[in-house]
Formats: structure tokens, sequence, C-alpha cells
């Protein structure tokens, strides 16, 4: 199926800004699947809601039989509520591994048990170059940071009083930006990124008056970050494709314009023969594409994996640069990582 770029970049930019506008670290699912579910929805496809809060779009297809699965996450880098100090400071614990010393003077919003947002900011617990000797060299780990609530907050029960209890959700502004050049940077392109990816290509399938050869199953986790978001996996699929960010550094060759095929990661390998049709399809079709091998990395096809699936799984994602900090990433990689899953379908 040809399609043209420029005819859904628009699309594609709006729906990722709607996903990072809403709040997600892991297992905080409620308000990013109610869209999730209307996206899904808008564009034909049906959508359920697992017991732990993920998602699962189907789309039809011409023929009966296996469906093709693909995956994404939408749970996201976060913090929660640990303690409140005596002078009203919050201290908290990490939800996944954010790359704290990034964090150091940004924007967050604390969420309560009964749904109230409180804004704040992310500091070093040596916040001052006019007070502190040591604001530029005290580590910047959860022990030694803080958020500091933009409320008139004294002490630590006049933290309670405003509804802030331990264990209540912290949340990193994300600071969504598409430059004229094509470059997204954000916060979470780890990996909203592959799940505005997916939600594109059922929008062009929906759009374009197209159905795949076979049932599309599309699994959107919420605990990707903390090691068990595809535990659980739909039934009947033939195969799984993980949609997750490519790797940039040293010793890789991908780069934000490319669609990167990861051919083993921390976990090991993955799918082989699925891996080769993969390179195949971008090859033949004039993607540009990498081949890399990830070594700090885990997938949801892992976690498929280690639940007990009988599954093959391969892993492709558009090039991201520093990752699990402020990522950056370019349409180039987000359009070669879209006819890369087309093409997996078959359209």
């Amino acid at each position: 199926m040809k399609y043209e770029r420029d005819e859904y970049r628009a699309y594609y930019t709006d729906l990722l800004r709607e996903l990072m506008a809403a709040p997600s670290p892991s297992g905080y699912w409620r308000e990013v699947m109610e869209l999730v579910k209307r996206k899904a929805e808008e564009n034909g496809a049906a959508f359920t809601l697992t017991r732990k809060g993920c998602g699962i779009i189907t789309v039809k297809g011409e023929k009966e039989g296996e469906a093709l699965g693909a995956c994404a996450h939408c749970d996201t880098l976060g913090a929660m509520v640990r303690s409140a100090d005596a002078d009203g400071g919050i201290n908290f614990t990490v939800v996944g591994g954010p790359l704290l010393p990034t964090l150091d003077g940004e924007y967050c919003t604390v969420i309560t048990g009964e749904g109230k947002k409180y804004s704040g900011t992310i500091l070093s617990k040596s916040p001052a170059a006019h007070v502190h000797p040591d604001a530029r060299t005290r580590e910047r780990s959860a022990e030694n940071m803080y958020v500091r609530l933009d409320e008139v907050v004294k002490t630590a029960e006049d933290v309670r009083a405003l509804g802030i209890e331990n264990g209540d959700y912290i949340c990193f502004d994300p600071k969504t930006t598409v430059t004229e050049s094509g470059y997204i940077k954000s916060r979470f392109l780890d990996d909203k990124a592959s799940v505005a990816c997916l939600l594109t290509c059922v929008h062009i399938l929906h759009d374009k008056g197209v159905r795949p050869p076979r049932d599309l199953k599309i699994l959107i986790t919420m605990y990707e970050e903390v090691g068990h978001g595809a535990a659980y996996v739909p039934e009947g699929i033939s195969a799984m494709l993980g949609v997750d960010m490519g790797c940039i550094g040293e010793d890789l060759s991908c780069t934000e314009h490319d669609v990167s095929i990861c051919a083993k990661d921390s976990g090991g390998p993955y799918d082989y023969a699925l891996t080769k049709r993969l390179v195949s399809l971008a090859k033949e079709n004039g993607l540009s594409y990498a081949v890399d091998i990830y070594p700090y990395y885990g997938s949801d096809v892992e976690a498929m994996w280690r639940a007990g699936y009988d599954v093959p799984g391969a892993l492709i994602g558009t090039g991201v640069h520093a990752s699990h900090g402020m990522e950056r990433t370019h349409l180039d990689g987000v359009f070669n990582t879209i006819s890369l899953i087309l093409l997996y379908f078959g359209v």
C-alpha cells in the first residue's frame, strides 16, 4: 500500500502530543488508555482492556485464522511519593530507570489518589549555588533529591492536608517539541513515539479503506519499564512485532532518521527468520534502516517469552537519541518505522 508521509505528518504529531500530555508512569493507565481507546475506535478498530490495564486493539483482516501481533508500551518513567519531610518537601522513589541528573530542575505533577494534581519541581537537596557549597557536586540520586511543591507547605502535615499520601504518582513534564526541521524532542519517546506509530498505522488503514490480509492484534502495555508489560498477550497470534525505541550511540549504526531492527539485546537474540524478513522488507522497499545489537536493553517481546508464550518475536523502532533522558528522534525515522510496520502487516 502506498501512502504519502506528508499526508499523515500532522496526524502523527498531533496524536503524539496528546499521548505525551496524558500522564502514564508504569501502572498509572486510566487516563492514557481512555485516549488510546478513543483513537482506536475512531479508526474502526475494536478495543478491549486487560485486567491490569493494558489495551488490545483489534483490526479485522480479510481472512480468518491466526492474527499478526504487534506491541508497544505506553507506560513511562516516573516516580512515587516516598515520604514528606519536616519542611514540606517530598522525598520520592523512581518508577523505572530515569537518568536522575537530567531531572534536576524539571517540572513535575503529583497526582493524589483522589485525582487532584499539584505542580512542583524536582530539585537537588543542595539546590542553591549561593547557599550550598556542594550545589554543583552533590550526587543527583533519589536520596539527594526532592519535589518542591507549588503550595504553601511548611511541614509534613501540610503536605498530608493536601491529600498527598505515600505511593502517589509523580509525573515528569515531557516538554514535547516538534521542530520545523522534523526533529521531535521530548521525554518518553520511549515508547509513546512507537504507540503513535502503531495508532497512525491503524488510522492509515482506515483512511485508505484497506483491510490487512489477516486480523491484527495490537497490544499497548503499561508495565514495560518495570519488566512485565507483555507478560500477557492476546490469544491466537502467530508472531509478535515489538515496536520500541532504537538505540543511538557508540558501536551502533542507527540514526534518528532510520528504523532500527534489533537483532539481539540483553535478553538474547530475537527470532532470526522474522528479523531477516524485516530486513528484506526494508531493503526491498527502499527504507532507511539499521540492524544493531543493544547490550543494555530489554523489551516487551522478552517479557512475553519469559511468561512462556511460544510465539516468535522481533523488535523495531525509530532511532532515539539520549534514551531515558531528554530524548530526540526525527520524522524520517518515524515514517520509516510506520512503513515497515505496514509491510509487516502485509499491506
